[in-house]
C-alpha cells in the first residue's frame, strides 16, 4: 500500500467493499464483521486533521489519540485546540496516547494506573470532553504482558482487541503484513487496524525524505510561533530569510 491519501481512501472503500462496518472501540460488539480505526498522533496534529476529513467524506468514524507528554506538539495551545475541535467535529473519538517513557524509573514505580488516569485528566481539561480510551505509544513487553485494567478507560492494547482482533499498523512507515490481503482474505470478522497520519500526503515520500522535510518544516512553525509574541517581528528577522532554510 502507498502512503497517499488516495490510498488511504481507497482502503476506506475495500474495507466497505469486503462487508466491514466501522466501529468504535466501546460499540463493536454485537457486530458481525467489524473494523476498528486507530489513529496514533505522535508528531503533528495538522496531518491528523487531513486524515480525518478524508474519513469524515466516506462517512466513516475513527479514534484519534493524543499524547500529553508530546515534545513536537501542545495540546494546551490555541492552535492545537483549534485542530483536536476540528477532528471532533469531523465525528471522530478522541483518547490519550500515554508514553511510559515519560517517566522516571522511581515514577513508573509509583503506579502506572494513575499517571494514565492524570494525563486523561490532562487531556479531558484541555478538550473539553470526557476521555474513556488509551493506546500505549511505544508500549514496552512488561506493560503489554500486563494487560492494564484501568478504571473508567478502555485499554486498546487489552487482550480483547488482540485475540478477538486481528490486529495490524502501519508502525515505521512499514505494514509488516499486508492490509488489502488480510481484509480481502475474509478470514478475520473483526480487525484493528492503526495507521499513522504522519506518514500520509498528496505525493509519496520516502522515510528519510518524509522524516527530513518534517524536521525542516519547524524553522517555519517556530517563526509562526514566534511572530505571534514579539512585536514587528519581520524588522529583525525577515520570514523569507527562515523559509529559505527550511526548504528541503
Amino acid at each position: 500500500m502507498r502512503f497517499t491519501y488516495d490510498s488511504y481512501y481507497s482502503l476506506l472503500l475495500l474495507i466497505k467493499e469486503s462487508g466491514y462496518e466501522f466501529a468504535n472501540f466501546d460499540d463493536w460488539e454485537g457486530k458481525k464483521q467489524c473494523v476498528v480505526l486507530r489513529h496514533d498522533i505522535d508528531y503533528d496534529i495538522s496531518k491528523a486533521v487531513e486524515m480525518a476529513e478524508i474519513e469524515k467524506n466516506e462517512d466513516v468514524k475513527s479514534t484519534y489519540f493524543l499524547l500529553v507528554s508530546s515534545g513536537l506538539y501542545n495540546i494546551h495551545s490555541k492552535e492545537s485546540r483549534k485542530k483536536i475541535r476540528h477532528i471532533i467535529d469531523c465525528g471522530h473519538s478522541i483518547g490519550l496516547h500515554f508514553d511510559e517513557g515519560a517517566y522516571t524509573t522511581e515514577e513508573y514505580r509509583e503506579g502506572i494506573l494513575n499517571k494514565i488516569l492524570c494525563e486523561a485528566s490532562i487531556l479531558e481539561n484541555a478538550i473539553g470532553q470526557s476521555i474513556n480510551i488509551v493506546s500505549m505509544h511505544r508500549p514496552s513487553r512488561e506493560i503489554l504482558e500486563k494487560n492494564l485494567k484501568i478504571p473508567g478507560m478502555i485499554n486498546a492494547y487489552d487482550n480483547t482487541f488482540f485475540k478477538k482482533f486481528k490486529y495490524i499498523s502501519d508502525s515505521r512507515r512499514n505494514w509488516r503484513e499486508s492490509v488489502e490481503e488480510i481484509i480481502t482474505s475474509g478470514k478475520y470478522e473483526r480487525l484493528q487496524i492503526l495507521t499513522h497520519a504522519f506518514w500520509y500526503m498528496e505525493e509519496e515520500k520516502n522515510l528519510h525524505d518524509t522524516i527530513k522535510d518534517f524536521i525542516g518544516s519547524a524553522n517555519i512553525q517556530r517563526y509562526g510561533i514566534y511572530k505571534d509574541n514579539f512585536t514587528n517581528l519581520e524588522s529583525v528577522v525577515k520570514f523569507e530569510e527562515i523559509a529559505d532554510e527550511g526548504q528541503c
